[in-house]
């Protein structure tokens, strides 16, 4: 028999589970600046809703909450989302071009840049490699 109350506490902590990634997933979505541009030309953007929606989502920066995120740059797109001006921008095609096109630019320079900073890693982190003794004390 279980205590009472169980069923609308396991029902709670599951509608929460649900929320949370609902809100991950959407959250995420904001680094894909074709959907931001989907959302501008259908009036979305606009809405007073919506907007709160956004302001709320703010709660992601948080580092207990950002450990969860895959697309860091969701962050960036959420934030610069709290600016009408940006969310206007946003109806336009070649802006959400315009920023696909940086993204790309910086994950290949930011993954350049980390393949350089770990082979500089590795080979400070290699031992010093001790040149062999001369003479008969190598075959002693």
């Amino acid at each position: 028999m279980s205590p009472p109350g169980g069923r609308e506490c396991n029902a709670g902590a599951e509608q929460a589970r649900n929320r949370f990634q609902s809100e991950l997933e959407f959250v995420q979505c904001l680094a894909n600046p074709n959907y931001l541009n989907f959302l501008a030309q259908r009036g979305v953007l606009r809405e007073r809703p919506f907007i709160n929606y956004l302001k709320y989502l703010l709660y992601w920066k948080e580092p207990e909450y950002a450990k969860f995120l895959k697309y860091p740059h969701c962050l960036h797109m959420l934030e610069l989302l709290q600016y009408e001006h940006f969310r206007k921008e946003l109806v336009n095609a070649q802006c959400a071009k315009f920023i696909d096109e940086q993204q790309l630019l910086h994950w290949q320079h930011y993954a350049r840049k980390r393949t350089r900073l770990q082979q500089a890693l590795a080979e400070q982190q290699q031992p010093q490699q001790q040149p062999p003794p001369h003479g008969n004390a190598a075959t002693k």
